[in-house]
């Protein structure tokens, strides 16, 4: 399988690409594709590396794994396409967010891209899916790429913020130096969880307030 990324991700992470592991895993990929349906398209993969370049990155949030019904899946976490129904858990973060700035506008689009273009990284721990499967894609190794990015973001950069949203993602901290970066953890925006913790996080305005302290580009939520 080729992949586009972005030249300056593409340094970053060139270590990565090199490893057996990634190249045995872009050609299980192909076999996959190649013989069932799968999430999102080839082409939007590496969809999150190709929103901003490295030295860009504000704020890292961590998806399990894309959405995987038709026409969903855009290679960022929480987003979906244009013309697509806004998902249960994408409503939830609207409503935290509207809430926080109390603000009453509600997207038409749950496309998140404008979070991207803004230095928001909008990693699936597991990158792919197969049609109608979740989770199908978990034993690959695509959370050994994504754990080796994370961890390489911590060490590598300075004053980025993690957005941990549910026990899955929790999992992650253990891999960020809560020294150099602000790590913000909640229960996780869907409805089975919207009583533990979700609703009055904060983290949207902790984020945008962490930015301004350090001289950073706030996010327009």
């Amino acid at each position: 399988m080729q992949f586009n990324i972005k030249p300056s991700w593409q340094d970053f992470l060139a270590s990565e690409f090199e490893k057996s592991y990634f190249v045995s895993l872009l050609n299980s990929l192909d076999e996959e594709y190649e013989n069932y349906i799968c999430f999102p398209p080839k082409e939007l993969i590496f969809n999150a590396f190709n929103q901003f370049d490295v030295n860009e990155l504000k704020v890292v949030i961590i998806g399990q794994d894309p959405y995987h019904g038709v026409g969903e899946a855009n290679g960022l976490c929480f987003s979906v396409n244009d013309g697509v129904k806004i998902p249960p858990s994408l409503r939830n973060i609207f409503t935290e967010i509207n809430t926080e700035f109390d603000r009453l506008f509600f997207p038409s689009t749950g496309n998140l891209e404008h979070w991207a273009k803004q230095g928001v990284l909008l990693l699936n721990a597991t990158m792919t899916v197969r049609k109608d499967s979740p989770n199908s894609h978990k034993n690959l190794d695509w959370q050994i790429f994504t754990d080796a990015v994370i961890e390489k973001i911590s060490k590598e950069k300075e004053q980025i913020v993690f957005l941990l949203w549910g026990s899955f993602a929790q999992k992650k901290a253990e891999l960020i130096n809560k020294s150099k970066h602000l790590v913000l953890e909640s229960g996780h925006p869907s409805f089975a969880s919207v009583h533990k913790k979700w609703f009055g996080n904060n983290h949207f305005i902790k984020t945008n307030e962490f930015l301004l302290q350090k001289g950073k580009q706030i996010i327009e939520w």
